[in-house]
């Protein structure tokens, strides 16, 4: 996984990362790798899942032990997700292509989805918390984050800051 997720971080694009490369910096066949993680999308959601595991754990303890207003725990986990998506935009670029039927399936999308929905629910005034959170993911889907950064040359602050004042619109703020 240590081989893949290095050159996904690496590449220009995440088409241009093969199994035949991640086997060879791995040194091992790519056999080894359709068996441990069956297809390219497993191998790429287990590197995500690794990436991710500190990041949701300390995305656990700061809900759980934070006095701040619900509208800035919402912010708060969207900022997360997005920095978390631009620092490897390639790798999420990757997982939203590699042949899963839907993003929305991911094991990672799940719970960033439950998450949200569940701050959600403690903001006054938001009549649908499964629909927002799902509405509000997907202005920090991979693909247009990348859109943004890479194709417009947005800059990640502006991204950030774009999103804060999406985020306050959606909530009435």
């Amino acid at each position: 996984m240590a081989a893949a997720d290095a050159l996904f971080a690496a590449s220009s694009s995440p088409h241009s990362v093969s199994m035949d490369d991640i086997a060879a910096a791995a040194g091992v066949g790519k056999g080894t790798l359709f068996r441990r993680f069956g297809d390219r999308a497993g191998l790429i959601a287990a590197v995500i899942t690794s990436r991710l595991e500190p990041l949701q754990r300390t995305v656990r303890e700061v809900q759980e032990a934070t006095g701040s207003a619900p509208r800035q725990r919402v912010l708060a986990l969207l900022d997360t997700s997005l920095t978390f998506k631009i620092e490897n935009r390639n790798l999420m670029a990757a997982a939203e292509d590699a042949g899963l039927s839907s993003p929305y399936q991911a094991e990672h999308y799940g719970w960033w989805h439950e998450t949200l929905r569940a701050a959600l629910d403690r903001v006054p005034g938001v009549h649908d918390p499964d629909f927002t959170a799902h509405a509000l993911l997907a202005t920090i889907r991979a693909d247009l984050v990348a859109h943004l950064i890479d194709e417009q040359r947005m800059s990640p602050e502006g991204l950030r800051s774009a999103l804060a004042a999406h985020v306050d619109n959606v909530l009435g703020g």
